[in-house]
């Protein structure tokens, strides 16, 4: 008996503190999503499901939010995908000064997210900015915009300073995948006249599943809680059309409205959960199957 308690005195401590610290508020924050707990009375009282409805009224801003959570978490999972394995593929060849190329492209994912966002509402300035200098430099005037106030851009310019930010962490991630792919497949590949292409989708692809896993999962679970970089450069602005679910959530605490913001963050949570056991089950089955 002794001898079967032994592995679990290791982790008694750890456990101890993750039950305390993220089981009990969990399921407090889930109890408190079901009453009107605001910051107007000392009374909490059970009111069910109201403040779900609440949320998926259509009558009410929630659903543009959720909405606009999902469709950051897919640009940016697929977006920073893309850049990442571009850039772990190109530093991963014989080039020149490859570290310093390595520690340049992944220092953006170590800058405090209140830098970038001073940084990038400089370089987005309508009159003075980068970018609007850049394209009147070349003649493309037309083409200036209000990045971080026009409805029609102002979303796409936080995924774009977000893919910025990340994509160097997840090269990172999947140089070191690259790295662990041994040198002796591709040269069978190449003796049998496989070409770059070839090599990729049948070699490197296949052995990279395990860390293409680990980024989607990242990721996901990012895009889904984000709010820093939302904040930092609008704020959930112009009007409501950047805001995300951490955004509606801070707002909702503001404004003293607790079991909403509470149960805001319930259903992000099932969102997060159900969405990131599917995705490493579909993952794990291609990474079997490939």
């Amino acid at each position: 008996m002794s001898k079967r308690m032994y592995p679990f005195y290791f982790i008694a401590v750890a456990l101890g503190f993750y039950v305390v610290f993220a089981v009990v508020p969990s399921l407090m924050g889930l109890y408190y999503s079901l009453t009107d707990w605001s910051s107007f009375t000392r009374e909490i009282n059970f009111v069910g499901l109201d403040n779900f409805k609440t949320i998926f009224s259509k009558d009410e801003n929630y659903m543009h939010g959720i909405q606009n959570t999902l469709v950051f978490t897919v640009s940016t999972i697929v977006l920073k995908t893309v850049f990442g394995l571009l850039l772990a593929v190109l530093v991963n060849k014989g080039i020149k000064f490859k570290n310093l190329h390595r520690v340049i492209l992944f220092m953006p994912s170590i800058i405090p997210m209140l830098v970038v966002g001073i940084i990038f509402k400089s370089v987005f300035e309508p009159q003075y900015g980068l970018i609007n200098e850049a394209l009147r430099a070349v003649g493309l005037e037309q083409w200036t915009q209000h990045w971080l106030t026009d409805i029609r851009w102002a979303f796409k310019s936080i995924i774009a300073v977000d893919v910025w930010k990340g994509a160097g962490y997840i090269m990172v991630i999947l140089l070191a995948g690259l790295q662990a792919v041994p040198h002796s497949y591709y040269e069978a590949a190449d003796i049998d006249g496989a070409g770059a292409w070839m090599k990729f989708k049948q070699i490197t692809l296949p052995l990279l599943m395990p860390s293409l896993t680990v980024t989607t999962v990242l990721n996901l679970l990012y895009g889904l809680k984000v709010f820093d970089t939302v904040y930092v450069l609008t704020n959930g602005g112009p009007g409501y059309a950047t805001e995300v679910v951490y955004t509606q959530v801070f707002s909702q605490f503001t404004l003293g409205s607790y079991g909403v913001g509470t149960a805001l963050i319930t259903v992000l949570f099932i969102a997060m959960a159900a969405l990131g056991y599917f995705a490493v089950r579909l993952m794990s089955r291609e990474e079997q199957t490939g």
